[in-house]
């Protein structure tokens, strides 16, 4: 298998690293991520600039491609033939905080997963949930065993096509996880408020500031069942139709 580990925060990341390190557990992995952080870029393509990839060395020595692309790029590119081999298989993380609910617009994490299930390649995200203020580096090393649990499993079963799983994880020692629980997307409830300032020169410029996200806690939902200490498992569909207005828009009389 032909894995391609990702991430949105950058080549550097040591989420990145430690998502490598144990998926190569499961065969060949090839990292191809951003040169920069792009957290909360969303899906994006570019089309309107040239793409450049660089090789760069990992922490441990190992060898990895750098672009100045998204990291929905960075999917699209090995996809496309940057490299030789086919891609088997899209792994894309660890991010350093959940991924939840509406977070999933929003995160290069989970788009970049998305990039691969347009494809119809097996694609997973995985997102530790650690505190958002915290001091030192985080373990990300029971955050990547979920990572290779979950994605020997797919290997192990059909993956839907269209389809990707994200993945988030409780930040605890591995042996203190409650366990695995498959889940809908919850509701993510954002606390953003716009902050105006002066430059030295008198002008305005403007900060999306504000608390951090919060969540409903509600049974069987991605945030409720993380809060619990479970490892939450949503399979998000690349279907955004919203099946069950059809019927009452349809009743509209557009003439």
């Amino acid at each position: 298998m032909h894995f391609i580990v990702t991430n949105d925060d950058g080549v550097q990341a040591p989420g990145l690293l430690a998502l490598a390190q144990e998926i190569r557990k499961l065969g060949k992995v090839s990292v191809v991520a951003p040169d920069k952080n792009w957290s909360a870029s969303g899906h994006v393509k570019t089309m309107n600039r040239p793409l450049r990839v660089k090789e760069v060395l990992l922490a441990d020595g190992s060898k990895a491609f750098a672009s100045d692309g998204a990291p929905s790029d960075c999917v699209a590119l090995p996809i496309l033939g940057l490299l030789d081999e086919p891609v088997d298989f899209v792994v894309s993380g660890i991010n350093p905080n959940a991924n939840v609910g509406h977070d999933v617009t929003y995160s290069g994490t989970v788009t970049a997963a998305m990039e691969g299930a347009i494809s119809n390649i097996p694609s997973i995200a995985i997102s530790l949930d650690a505190p958002e203020f915290h001091s030192g580096p985080l373990d990300y090393g029971s955050a990547a065993q979920v990572a290779r649990i979950v994605a020997q499993k797919v290997l192990e079963n059909n993956m839907p096509s269209n389809v990707l799983l994200n993945v988030n994880v409780p930040y605890l020692p591995f042996d203190q996880l409650k366990g695995f629980r498959v889940t809908r997307q919850g509701l993510r409830v954002y606390h953003d408020e716009l902050i105006r300032r002066e430059d030295p020169r008198g002008r305005p410029y403007y900060w999306i500031g504000g608390d951090v996200p919060t969540g409903v806690l509600e049974e069987g939902t991605d945030f409720g069942v993380l809060s619990a200490g479970y490892v939450s498992i949503t399979p998000i569909s690349l279907d955004l139709t919203a099946y069950d207005c059809l019927e009452h828009f349809q009743k509209w009389d557009f003439k």
